[in-house]
């Protein structure tokens, strides 16, 4: 990866541009125009000037002006003890607003058209989701039907990369009994801990700080991207994080919910505590901190997923932020955005999914409520009939949709013996697959009705 270039430090500018056109240059900061976007030097330096009147040290210069002006600092520091601060521009107002009105879940999952029996799958599948996708951010290898099979299953892993997701699968669910209680430098361990339980080199590093100062973040060739804090300040800065993340709408300065938790996401990445395992547990206390402070409909976002496709951006934001003086709104705005796109692609799923199991119920015609099939059975027929080659089984179903080993049992016997699936024994276990010819005696079945 290409390490961004960092901007031209500021004494160094006073030095090379005269007294008098600073001067001038504050007398008219119209002159850096009015592009929203908020831009690196590193992108900044390519860019067509916004006046012929300007070059780009000088357009920078007028910039940074404008951005320390608006800057808020943050109980947060970086290696040298500067607070980290942030602006609070147009795209992130609207991203803010955007995320409080589509984030608690009134218009998606709170809508009528979505059976509630159906929300178990929903969160399971995000659930499953962020966990393979976060992990395989952080190297695991194995695909995804794979990774699925293993979760739905519930069979132990097979190797390291499978060991990973199950670990991140669990810590997720982890962050969910956690919202009440308030976040301690030990809770954060113990999230850790079962992350990377049984996946690290050295045992004892699971749950611990490191104790050196030799770990590096590097990208893909082993170039250096970021040597964090030493070892012997995660205590104090770890406390610090706990702090920020536990202050509440009442304590002063106020903090937008959802920047204070993209900034705990921020900071841990930062800090590195652990010998490894950071991104996934920076990952699961953003999580924690959004349900914790009322954006419940995070629980069926999985933000890996859109961090998965593009890493390089991902990385790029820390750098950014990190060679721009601790100017987080970099970090900031591209989370936001990660957000957004998370939620439009979860409302996209629904509307998938909707379309799919009506699909199903138009097929089954008068069939489906003369045997009483359900959502949960509506849901597996239309997962069925895409194609699926791998067994179902009653641990699989009971854990895809959170029912009861004997709901499960009767959900999957109901639709055996109805035809839509054909029963087999495995050892002492019932195994269901689907027949070949599935679309056929469904159309057979709903002309007998």
């Amino acid at each position: 990866m290409k390490l961004p270039e960092s901007p031209p430090a500021l004494p160094n500018l006073f030095q090379k541009i005269m007294p008098e056109r600073i001067t001038e240059l504050m007398l008219n900061p119209g002159a850096a125009g009015n592009d929203m976007r908020y831009l690196h030097w590193d992108e900044l330096r390519h860019r067509p000037l916004p006046s012929a009147e300007l070059n780009h040290e000088e357009w920078w210069l007028l910039l940074k002006f404008g951005r320390m002006r608006l800057a808020r600092p943050l109980p947060l520091q970086d290696k040298a003890g500067a607070a980290f601060s942030y602006v609070l521009t147009e795209p992130t107002l609207k991203a803010l607003r955007f995320i409080d009105r589509h984030a608690g879940g009134a218009d998606l999952l709170g809508n009528t058209r979505v059976d509630p029996d159906e929300r178990d799958r929903y969160l399971f599948n995000q659930l499953m989701e962020e966990a393979i996708t976060s992990s395989q951010l952080e190297g695991a290898s194995t695909t995804r039907r794979v990774a699925e099979e293993m979760l739905r299953s519930g069979r132990d892993p097979r190797d390291n990369s499978e060991r990973m997701i199950r670990n991140n699968f669990a810590a997720l669910k982890q962050v969910r009994t956690l919202l009440e209680a308030p976040l301690t430098p030990d809770i954060i361990r113990a999230i850790h801990r079962t992350a990377t339980h049984g996946t690290l080199q050295n045992p004892a590093e699971v749950g611990e700080y490191r104790h050196d100062d030799e770990v590096r973040v590097v990208d893909e060739s082993g170039k250096t991207l970021h040597i964090p804090p030493s070892h012997s300040e995660l205590a104090a800065r770890m406390q610090a994080f706990c702090d920020f993340a536990n202050q509440t709408e009442d304590d002063e300065p106020y903090y937008h919910p959802v920047i204070r938790a993209t900034l705990l996401h921020f900071m841990l990445g930062y800090n590195h505590p652990f010998a490894d395992g950071n991104g996934r547990t920076a990952r699961a206390i953003f999580y924690w901190s959004m349900l914790r402070q009322g954006y419940r409909l995070m629980e069926y976002v999985s933000i890996s997923d859109i961090l998965h496709k593009a890493p390089a951006q991902y990385k790029r934001a820390y750098l950014h932020t990190e060679t721009d003086g601790g100017d987080a709104t970099y970090f900031i705005l591209y989370h936001l955005r990660v957000i957004e796109d998370a939620l439009h692609a979860l409302r996209n799923y629904l509307a998938q999914r909707q379309q799919e199991i009506q699909h199903v119920k138009t097929l089954l015609g008068s069939f489906q409520e003369r045997e009483k099939i359900n959502p949960r059975q509506l849901a597996l027929l239309s997962g069925a009939l895409k194609g699926r080659s791998e067994p179902y089984t009653i641990e699989s179903h009971q854990r895809s949709h959170n029912v009861a080993y004997a709901t499960a049992r009767q959900d999957l016997l109901h639709l055996a013996r109805l035809g839509l699936l054909q029963e087999k024994k495995s050892g002492r276990a019932f195994e269901f697959f689907v027949p070949l010819d599935l679309p056929q005696i469904i159309a057979q079945l709903a002309r007998q009705a």
